[in-house]
């Protein structure tokens, strides 16, 4: 797919704008231009932020049906374009089209998701209190402007998830894409206005984090930030968010675990070992890149694992058997290979993979690669990678699996797998991690809360909990 040309990259008050930052978009696969985007800098958030703080009082005050009925509508106009955002999504991110269909049924699942909790849930409750000389009741309304900013991995997704539940809350948005893969942001962005929102109500602005991020993080006129990304941006927008005494939400890193116990069936511990590694190139926050494989089932677990891995079919998104595509772009395709090399140094074992994909020409291949024998303080064992790398690691028990997958400074999500379901379930219940799965591939359905433990996560996404971090909670009291 060739679009080569320039798209407008901001949306403010109902009007696509050509905004004066010029940001190059590339497909991973062959290197090549797709677009350029004409995102936004400091003075177009300036518009966004208050043409969304002007829509604020109208949207605050709609019902819940009528905010159903746009979420709805988003759906429907999600549903009606799918064949497009799946093929915008490989072209830009490099995904394989079935991994691309899977992140626009995503899409269309959050929107209905939260369109039914629009239209169910009410303002007010009533309140029990100890006296009969009180009426209470509680009310839960929205916090107001919120900036939504969303990271290259899972464009559209990460949106979805933040998006459905700010308008279902009644909040007015700016978000702010990647720059990196905004091509099918800004389609899904399209359909958002196409859906009967009033004016203002959604933004958008496409730019750099310095130029558009940083600055919606401190805007006084944004009452909560809501941030996907690394570590250390999410440091720099709660700095920035402080200035203003802000409301943060963030999701951040992770270097998650999946502990094969003794009990594990070693043909699926396999499957949702590569699952958990090499999906979306392992360029995920949830990637389960360190495996505690039972000392019982090491041996037969490698030679396994080892034939799996070298049937993985790593090339263009775009040819159906294809399982794994590219990393993103060029830096991060360097920086995979540099966290490679440093566990080379550092005395990792290299199993398998390690090197880019020699039968592809260009674009930013890199094998499935596995290590064993990882020294547990090396930057492979203990940092994010955020490519197709897995480090595996021999227990001698239960006690030193929960040990090890403990140990880290993150703690987003875990997969378990046993076929004794008894010590699976204690295994889930000890691990300090905010999603477990139990003999499961990484599946997330809307009503399930998305989050972690540690330095992974503050606050919560998706279900009711996702709808609640846009809400603020009044007390209503009055004397009989």
């Amino acid at each position: 797919m060739t679009l080569k040309q320039t798209l407008p990259g901001v949306y403010i008050d109902g009007l696509w704008q050509h905004g004066p930052q010029l940001l190059g978009v590339i497909n991973p696969s062959t290197e090549q231009a797709l677009a350029l985007v004409a995102g936004g800098d400091g003075k177009t958030l300036n518009a966004a932020a208050a043409a969304a703080q002007a829509a604020f009082a109208g949207w605050s005050r709609s019902s819940g049906a009528q905010r159903a009925d746009v979420l709805r509508a988003i759906a429907r106009g999600v549903e009606a374009r799918r064949e497009r955002l799946i093929e915008l999504q490989s072209s830009n991110s490099g995904k394989p089209l079935g991994e691309s269909a899977i992140d626009v049924d995503d899409v269309i699942a959050t929107f209905d998701y939260y369109a039914g909790l629009a239209a169910a849930a009410g303002q007010d409750s009533a309140l029990a209190l100890p006296s009969d000389e009180f009426v209470a009741r509680v009310r839960r309304e929205p916090c107001g402007v919120v900036g939504l900013i969303v990271p290259w991995n899972f464009p559209m997704v990460t949106t979805a998830w933040k998006l459905a539940p700010a308008l279902a809350a009644g909040c007015c948005v700016v978000l702010k894409p990647s720059e990196v893969t905004p091509l099918a942001e800004l389609e899904l962005a399209a359909i958002i206005a196409e859906a009967g929102l009033p004016n203002g109500v959604f933004n958008l602005v496409c730019g750099t984090g310095l130029a558009v991020g940083a600055p919606l993080a401190g805007d006084p006129r944004i009452a909560k930030v809501s941030f996907t990304g690394s570590n250390a941006v999410g440091v720099q927008v709660m700095q920035r968010a402080a200035e203003t005494v802000k409301g943060v939400s963030l999701e951040l890193g992770g270097k998650s675990a999946l502990l094969v116990l003794a009990s594990a069936d070693l043909e699926l511990a396999v499957e949702l070992a590569c699952a958990g590694g090499f999906f979306n190139a392992g360029q995920m926050c949830s990637a389960t890149s360190r495996v505690l494989i039972a000392d019982a089932l090491y041996e037969d677990f490698v030679a396994l694992l080892t034939a799996r891995v070298a049937a993985i079919r790593v090339g263009d998104p775009f040819v159906a058997e294809q399982d794994m595509g590219p990393l993103v772009n060029a830096a991060q395709y360097r920086r995979v290979l540099g966290h490679i090399d440093s566990g080379l140094n550092a005395g990792a074992r290299l199993l398998c993979g390690g090197a880019r994909v020699a039968d592809q020409p260009c674009g930013y291949f890199v094998q499935p690669t596995v290590f064993t024998e990882v020294p547990l303080d090396s930057a492979l064992w203990r940092e994010e990678i955020f490519g197709p790398v897995l480090c595996l690691k021999r227990v001698a028990s239960e006690a030193e699996a929960l040990a090890l997958a403990n140990d880290s400074e993150y703690g987003l999500v875990a997969s378990v797998v046993g076929q004794d379901l008894e010590a699976a379930e204690r295994v889930a219940n000890a691990l300090q991690a905010g999603l477990v799965w139990i003999n499961a591939p990484q599946v997330i359905f809307p009503q399930t809360a998305w989050g972690g433990y540690k330095q992974s996560s503050i606050g919560r996404e998706l279900g009711p909990w996702g709808l609640s971090a846009f809400q603020e909670i009044k007390h209503v009291l009055r004397a009989l």
